[in-house]
């Protein structure tokens, strides 16, 4: 639910490497197109921006100039079960200056597309220890979207020597390229 907090470091105080999973169910086509979700990751400092254009990892730049974080790879169908998309994350290599890092999901192309959350279901995002494989953390995050086409699914937040997870669920339409502007990433217009 949207406002929840786990303190990771509390659950698992063994907790140095994580898997964000994010999954979704969406219809075939949607006004003639297939619907293709997309999970992005920001790493942002105190000021709740990126430090560089680098610490926006997505489909056109799979992992961070370190390696600590790492995106598996763009589904671009939604089909299968379990998570669509994955972000693995080193967290105890993370520099000292990243505060929180942010999990979106967005509609590619949703606006030419005329699509929007509306017509994605069962949408969840969780934590899982990947030394251990345990799931840490899950939050369905389907409910209050319909109109919307990109999704701030949740944040890992710094919280002294730990991480907590927050979940956010905050949804504002303009997509993947505002939600990088708003972070500071330097990104072309669409």
């Amino acid at each position: 639910l949207k406002g929840q907090e786990v303190n990771l470091s509390e659950v698992d105080p063994g907790l140095h490497r994580v898997l964000v999973g994010l999954g979704w169910d969406v219809p075939e086509l949607s006004h003639g197109f297939a619907v293709d979700l997309d999970a992005s990751a920001f790493l942002l400092n105190r000021e709740g921006r990126v430090r560089q254009d680098t610490d926006f990892v997505f489909y056109n730049n799979l992992q961070t100039e370190d390696g600590f974080v790492k995106h598996l790879g763009d589904n671009t169908t939604g089909a299968g079960d379990g998570d669509d998309e994955k972000i693995e994350i080193n967290l105890n290599a993370l520099s000292f200056d990243l505060e929180k890092i942010a999990f979106a999901v967005t509609i590619h192309n949703a606006e030419e597309r005329q699509q929007n959350f509306g017509l994605v279901k069962d949408a969840y995002i969780r934590i899982v220890n990947l030394d251990t494989d345990m799931e840490l953390a899950r939050f369905d995050l389907s409910e209050d979207a319909s109109n919307d086409n990109s999704f701030i699914f949740g944040e890992l937040v710094r919280d002294g020597i730990g991480w907590k997870f927050k979940a956010l669920g905050q949804g504002s339409t303009g997509g993947l390229y505002k939600i990088a502007r708003d972070y500071n990433v330097n990104v072309a217009a669409p």
